[in-house]
């Protein structure tokens, strides 16, 4: 088998499985992953809404002077 046969995916569906549950106990493992204590604010988030300590911070229009 290539280099780039080896590379191409998660070969069998045990392999990708194995993968997954990994990645998912290393997120577990991992002490700044914290729930979400604000679901409304997700939407803003997914729109490219910044925060910055916790608080909005306004998007400067370009062009408005």
């Amino acid at each position: 088998m290539s280099r780039t046969e080896a590379t191409r995916g998660a070969g069998r569906p045990a392999a990708a499985m194995a993968m997954v549950c990994e990645l998912v106990e290393s997120a577990q493992a991992q002490a700044h992953w914290c729930a979400i204590t604000a679901p409304h604010l997700v939407a803003l988030v997914r729109d490219g809404a910044r925060f910055e300590n916790g608080h909005l911070v306004e998007r400067r229009v370009a062009g408005a002077a």
